[in-house]
């Protein structure tokens, strides 16, 4: 897809005032095992929510912090879409929740989408394909997931990758900011590789469903409403698919990577985005991460990313490389400019 003359104004983001470490992490396993997990990742800290606050509060505070640093005009926002995995319901969209309770007006059109790593590349899509419209004015993306309610501290394969966090976007028409392309793909033969088998409408709830087991040779323990990953098929699959996808939206475009300002990958560990630099033959200066102090925040990771480590270096012409993948599968990869977008610093809640 491209688009013309829509973009990126304004970003903020807010994470979890408790901080993770972890090193210490280590009530389930020896401390050797778990120093020889966190070295390979690369993951040293990361934010986990309280169990009262949800995907939706971390958004709202991000928000929040976004309209006011921006003196934005609330009845001016059109469309309200919030992306997540940890919504607050089954039903009713926490997007329609987020709309009251920002007191945007009620001519606000506002959804969710639920779709993992990739969704705030799907999201940002979805509203610049929207925002082509001209009835259109303003455009609040709200991206939040709260991992560390999803994830057995029971199993090593993913009990020291994830973190929470949030994030608001807002999203305006300006012809200066030139245009965008992106490339989305899904592949639903893969859905076995992240996944959470129980709790859904396919497998109910259910005493089985929550009861903790043994799930390998290792040891590691979950139950069926908690999330597992194949770690091994999912590399092979980035290996292979993610490059293969950056060339295809290069050449449509006609954009040279050396000329892209910054390359923003998904923060899904160290050893990947490695093999990804290497094989494509990224200048690694230019490749912003965050894996270390935030972890694996899912689709808040690309988003994120930006507003922790590109706050003040971000020209008036700056183009940015966005790629992320994940459960599905799916993959994204944009190709997006940024003019006049101003970063609001990071809030803790």
């Amino acid at each position: 897809m491209e688009f013309n003359g829509v973009g990126i104004k304004a970003l903020a983001g807010c994470v979890p005032h408790t901080i993770i470490d972890n090193y210490k992490y280590t009530q389930y396993f020896p401390e050797d095992q778990v120093k020889a997990v966190v070295d390979k990742v690369g993951v040293y800290e990361r934010r986990f929510v309280d169990d009262k606050t949800c995907s939706s509060d971390l958004c709202y505070t991000a928000a929040e912090k976004l309209i006011s640093d921006n003196n934005i005009d609330r009845s001016e926002i059109d469309l309200l879409i919030f992306i997540s995995q940890t919504p607050d319901y089954r039903m009713p969209a926490t997007s329609v929740l987020l709309q009251n309770r920002l007191n945007l007006p009620k001519s606000t059109i506002a959804f969710d989408i639920n779709l993992g790593c990739s969704a705030f590349i799907y999201g940002l899509s979805v509203a610049y394909a929207m925002m082509q419209n001209k009835g259109l004015g303003k455009a609040l993306i709200l991206d939040g997931e709260t991992r560390s309610k999803t994830y057995s501290p029971k199993d090593r394969r993913t009990a020291f990758l994830f973190g929470d966090g949030g994030i608001a976007a807002l999203i305006e028409r300006d012809e200066a900011i030139g245009k965008s392309w992106f490339s989305l793909n899904s592949d639903g033969s893969r859905g076995d590789l992240i996944k959470i088998n129980g709790g859904g409408y396919r497998n109910p709830s259910s005493i089985e469903t929550l009861r903790e087991r043994v799930i390998d040779e290792y040891g590691n323990i979950r139950t069926d409403e908690q999330g597992y990953m194949n770690g091994t098929d999912v590399f092979n699959f980035v290996v292979v698919e993610i490059p293969k996808d950056i060339k295809y939206l290069l050449t449509h475009s006609g954009v040279d990577i050396q000329s892209l300002d910054y390359y923003v990958f998904h923060q899904a560990n160290n050893f990947i985005n490695s093999y990804l630099a290497k094989k494509l033959k990224l200048d690694t200066s230019k490749m912003p991460a965050t894996i270390s102090k935030f972890g694996n925040t899912s689709s808040v990771s690309v988003p994120l990313t930006i507003i922790d480590q590109l706050q003040d270096k971000l020209n008036d012409n700056a183009t940015l490389l966005l790629s992320a993948f994940g459960v599905g599968m799916t993959w994204a990869t944009a190709i997006v400019p940024f003019h006049g977008c101003h970063i609001s610093d990071i809030v803790e809640l």
